[in-house]
């Protein structure tokens, strides 16, 4: 069903939702998916945020559980799941392509149940991308910038928002707002004019041949990793700006009055991630550096019927301070299948 409203009452219909909003606003000159409450701006039209809406699902940092130890005895305690409906407005292709990535990591047995709780309780309501940046290249990885797979799908056309539902969720949604109807042609032909404007972009068309598990050993043993990443600091930039990374440590706290178990973000570009008594396995950057695309652009779609768990957001183009982003290593090694 297609339903219309102007583009100036998007704020209101966001206030208006009778759950939890998570939207993008922008603070300080950086846009990120923040629980949304009144008087914050609203940047809608932000393409792509500084931060993903990942650590919606999962967040940056979160409590698991808490031991309190009284002579003999150990009480845990664990963290609640999310047991509240909530809504994330305004997501764009490239990061619901992302939680599809991230659902093959935290839904596949055993199951995430912190992760699994949140994505249960979700809607998802998209904008389509009609400006997108020269970064952008969500299209090379099966994210579909005119038509994002969500529950409800906003099309900006003109003064209006046009608006999609797709699920029965997005339908009861949508019922709340109390929309009039509308014709589908002018989504129909702005889903054509973003297909233009991605055909133009400058990383419209990446090579990936060869990127899949059938070439890991050729991959693996390039010469190109040495110059690729020489330059590269370690920093994980990369990682924290990604809507894909998943990598986490778990950490206990003594709090005085007991252990408070959570976990974090981690980066397998940092040169103590996955120490061990004996050391690291991967003790040089180059082997760090390779780890992390070889696992975006081969080892998980080797195992993921051939999902690959970059999604072309471009954030790390944008973020990486010596510009040694993931496009930089498909052309490398790109070049390498088409001599």
């Amino acid at each position: 069903m297609t339903y219309q409203f102007p583009k100036a009452n998007a704020e209101a219909i966001v206030k208006g939702i009778s759950r939890a909003v998570y939207a993008p606003v922008e603070k300080d000159g950086l846009t990120s998916f923040e629980r949304y409450e009144a008087g914050m701006n609203l940047a809608l039209d932000t393409i792509p945020t500084d931060k993903s809406m990942k650590d919606v699902f999962f967040p940056q940092w979160e409590n698991l559980m808490h031991f309190r130890v009284e002579g003999k005895t150990i009480e845990l305690t664990e963290e609640e799941r999310c047991h509240q409906d909530f809504v994330i407005f305004g997501a764009r292709a490239c990061d619901i392509q992302a939680v599809k990535v991230l659902d093959k990591v935290f839904l596949a047995d055993p199951v995430d149940s912190y992760y699994a709780s949140r994505r249960e309780h979700c809607t998802l309501v998209a904008l389509a991308c009609d400006k997108p940046e020269d970064s952008c290249f969500c299209k090379n990885f099966g994210a579909d910038p005119a038509s994002p797979d969500a529950d409800v799908t906003l099309y900006p056309v003109g003064d209006d928002y046009y608006v999609q539902t797709n699920t029965e969720k997005g339908e009861a949604l949508v019922k709340e707002w109390n929309l009039d109807k509308a014709e589908e042609g002018p989504v129909e032909w702005l889903k054509g004019e973003i297909g233009k404007k991605y055909e133009e972009l400058p990383f419209a068309h990446l090579n990936l041949k060869g990127f899949d598990g059938e070439h890991l050993k050729e991959k693996f043993d390039s010469p190109k990793w040495k110059k690729l990443s020489m330059a590269c600091l370690g920093c994980g930039s990369c990682t924290f700006a990604c809507p894909t990374c998943q990598c986490y440590d778990i950490r206990d706290y003594d709090t005085g009055n007991g252990v408070q178990r959570y976990r974090c973000w981690d980066s397998c570009m940092y040169s103590d991630f996955t120490l061990m008594a004996a050391g690291t396995p991967r003790p040089h950057q180059l082997e760090r550096y390779r780890q992390r695309f070889m696992h975006k652009l081969v080892y998980f779609p080797a195992n993921n019927d051939g999902m690959y768990s970059c999604v072309g957001c471009g954030r790390c183009i944008k973020k990486c301070p010596m510009h040694l982003h993931i496009v930089k290593v498909i052309k490398a090694l790109g070049e390498e299948e088409s001599k």
